[in-house]
């Protein structure tokens, strides 16, 4: 059997990927391409953000299942929100040192349901030796303890203490190294993350150290957010060179797929934006629970921004009947959002835009092209552009979206009503931070 490698790179949009093959910008890319199959209409988790993304990547599961909501939430259970950083500024208003404490220990640790197994825990379980560059999620069943081993390694451990459970070889910025390696990631910076990625990569190849190696590629996120979507060919072209430096210790790329099996995934698209809403604008009518807001306990709402989706959470249970029809109602009728989701008394869930309404279950005579089966009522063509033919659902606006709408709503740790921007709109993150241009 090959081995395996798993390339996710982050927010890449397939267009920018078929430009950058077009071009010869991206050879590597091609020749994986050519070998194998090219599928250009996947379907990424709701909320569409890498936190939940990556779970769903990691587990195979749903929200429903893996229990990360989103990039910024919630949490009932400690009444307060969980940043994984939409951005310095959001990371900094809650607290930096909480914000990399959620992201590196607690949405592994905690946060991610243990009812579910990860990749790294499915084949850690069947004795596959598996390995894993710095990616958000990445829970296995070997321990690892801090690195100290440089300088910037004994920084980290100042405020980094703990071990984590991993794959067999964990690289995680300059926090967790099973071993030692030339490799550097300056404690996991933007733009440098595909170089110590590559270079770790490049190492495992060489001294064959994985049967299965999850390879993280994500500063195409950070540059497509900073420059825009369609900007995205020179962090393409970036991406290819690691895998290029990947797979030179084998002698180069024809050499390297002849003897590895090698998928390369986005966890997400980018759209571009073109203008903003405050949900704490939105939603000024209510107390809104803090940062440099209301105390949690004298709070009637949290609200969580997470780029192009949004969370609500009720927190009082006196007069909760009352409060959620009105948050319905304020977001219904609020510029810059497209759709409004919530759960029904019933048990069914609804999804509007504007004046329109559907409510739909599983179980039905309807199904979609999964072939899941539904119950529908209400204006499906008003609210997601869909038709019904020959009993089929059919969404191209939205790919999935009876599905992803259920499994966002059913995960334990989503708000009471979530939120989809309308069209080149973007929630202002918690630390006034959005990515218009």
């Amino acid at each position: 059997m090959p081995k395996l490698v798993l390339a996710v790179i982050d927010g890449l949009k397939p267009a920018m990927l078929e430009r950058a093959v077009a071009t010869g910008r991206a050879p590597v890319l091609r020749a994986i391409m050519e070998r194998g199959a090219y599928v250009d209409d996947c379907v990424a988790a709701f909320p569409s953000v890498t936190p939940t993304c990556a779970a769903t990547i990691a587990t195979g599961a749903g929200p429903d299942e893996h229990h990360i909501p989103s990039m910024n939430w919630y949490w009932r259970a400690e009444r307060r929100y969980v940043e994984y950083g939409s951005s310095f500024s959001a990371s900094r208003r809650f607290g930096l040192t909480r914000q990399l404490t959620d992201t590196v220990y607690n949405m592994n640790g905690t946060h991610l349901s243990k009812g579910v197994r990860t990749v790294f825990e499915v084949l850690d379980d069947a004795g596959v030796r598996t390995a894993g560059t710095t990616y958000l999620m990445y829970r296995g069943r070997h321990r690892h303890e801090v690195a100290r081993d440089t300088a910037l390694a004994r920084v980290a451990g100042t405020l980094f203490r703990e071990s984590v459970l991993g794959p067999r070889e964990l690289f995680y910025a300059d926090i967790f190294a099973s071993r030692r390696t030339p490799c550097r990631s300056q404690l996991g910076l933007p733009g440098v993350r595909d170089r110590h990625a590559g270079c770790v990569g490049a190492y495992l190849v060489e001294h064959d150290l994985f049967d299965f190696l999850l390879l993280s590629l994500p500063d195409n996120d950070t540059h497509s957010h900073k420059f825009g979507p369609h900007a995205q060919v020179e962090s393409i072209a970036s991406a290819d060179r690691q895998l290029e430096r990947l797979m030179h210790p084998a002698g180069g790329p024809d050499a390297f797929l002849d003897e590895h099996a090698v998928i390369v995934m986005a966890d997400h698209s980018h759209a571009p934006v073109e203008s903003t809403v405050r949900l704490t604008d939105v939603f000024h009518d209510f107390a809104v629970a803090g940062p440099g807001g209301v105390a949690s306990e004298d709070a009637e709402l949290a609200v969580c921004p997470s780029q192009r989706s949004g969370m609500v959470y009720a927190l009082v249970e006196e007069g909760r009947a009352a409060l959620l029809p009105r948050v319905i109602e304020t977001a219904r009728a609020a510029e810059g959002i497209d759709l409004v989701l919530w759960r029904t008394a019933d048990g069914e869930a609804a999804i509007a835009r504007g004046d329109a309404e559907v409510r739909f279950a599983p179980g039905g005579d309807l199904t979609d092209r999964r072939g899941a089966s539904w119950s529908v009522e209400g204006d499906l063509e008003g609210v997601l552009a869909a038709s019904v033919e020959d009993g089929v659902v059919r969404c191209v606006a939205y790919p999935d979206a009876l599905g992803r709408a259920w499994s966002a709503l059913h995960c334990p740790t989503a708000g009471d009503v979530l939120l989809s921007a309308a069209p080149n709109w973007e929630f202002v993150d918690w630390g006034g931070v959005s990515h218009v241009g």
